[in-house]
């Protein structure tokens, strides 16, 4: 064997055992370099809206581009997308106004690859509370808005007292979005949240003012539908108060006058301390009244 061949064997020899080394190291790094968060390299917002030098439009079309790409690309992957409430921050540090962000953000965030969290959810209401006040007279926004706090945030939250105020926040700007103009459908739907919640006196005044601003003809069909939803709200509230009061009548004919049957209490009217409502100075004293109560 001459020199140079020894030397080429001894060069491919080491060259092969430095792979051999090597390989399983890089393999684990190449491995786990998958399940590592993205590194973010955009400044702060502060910062990033005097680094566009006054091309904002620009800039925020790229960053809403690059944000809907990196979206889709972590979905294809199976990879953790977490950057997605920091391109928003940075878009609406540009342009706060800036309506298509608004409009699905709660999807990006909650939504996320590979699944989002409360964490997520409370970012995305304080993004769209930043889009309602930045865009207060939004219909559309306010409705999404209510939609999102009302049916999908709470999904993401435990704490069943955190979702019956999250309902509750999202029925009213629900009711807010239908008195700007959104679909008088969704007045039907925001009463429907807030009777889950037991709000029905802020669902009665809503209801009567969604039936007065839906007398236009083009809007006989949703009128009609409230006006049922009204009436049979007013029916079943006239039902619990007629319910409740026979109740309270009934403790205190048991309390006062369990001798004598139901209907002669209601005739005898309750019972009243003697000593107490003689004179003018009982006349006021509610303690004195002669008459069952109208309302429990």
């Amino acid at each position: 064997m001459t020199r140079g061949t020894f030397a080429g064997a001894l060069l491919f020899f080491g060259a092969a055992s430095g792979v051999a080394f090597t390989q399983p190291r890089l393999a684990r790094i190449a491995h786990t370099a998958g399940d590592r968060e993205d590194v973010y390299s955009l400044p702060p917002p502060e910062q990033l809206r005097a680094a566009t030098l006054g091309w904002d439009a620009a800039a925020v079309d790229l960053l809403w581009t690059t944000l809907l790409v990196q979206y889709g690309e972590h979905w294809q992957e199976h990879h953790e997308f977490t950057d997605g409430v920091r391109y928003a921050e940075d878009i609406l540090a540009i342009e706060p106004t800036y309506e298509p962000l608004y409009r699905i953000v709660d999807t990006l965030l909650v939504y996320r690859p590979l699944q989002g969290t409360a964490h997520d959810a409370r970012d995305a209401r304080a993004i769209l509370e930043r889009g309602t006040r930045e865009r207060p007279t939004d219909a559309k926004l306010w409705l999404a808005y209510g939609e999102f706090l009302s049916y999908l945030a709470p999904t993401f939250i435990s704490d069943p007292d955190e979702q019956r105020a999250w309902r509750q926040d999202g029925a009213a700007a629900m009711m807010h979005a239908v008195e700007l103009g959104a679909d008088a459908d969704s007045a039907l739907a925001a009463a429907g949240v807030m009777s889950d919640v037991g709000e029905r006196q802020a669902v009665l005044r809503f209801l009567q003012r969604a039936y007065a601003s839906t007398e236009h003809p083009s809007m006989a069909s949703i009128h009609e539908k409230i006006g049922q939803r009204l009436a049979d709200l007013l029916g079943q509230m006239q039902e619990d108060q007629a319910g409740a009061l026979m109740h309270v009548i009934g403790e205190r004919w048991q309390r006062e006058m369990p001798s004598v049957s139901r209907d002669e209490y209601l005739l005898l009217g309750p019972a009243v301390d003697t000593a107490r409502c003689a004179g003018l100075a009982g006349a006021d004293d509610p303690a004195c009244a002669r008459e069952l109560p109208t309302s429990p």
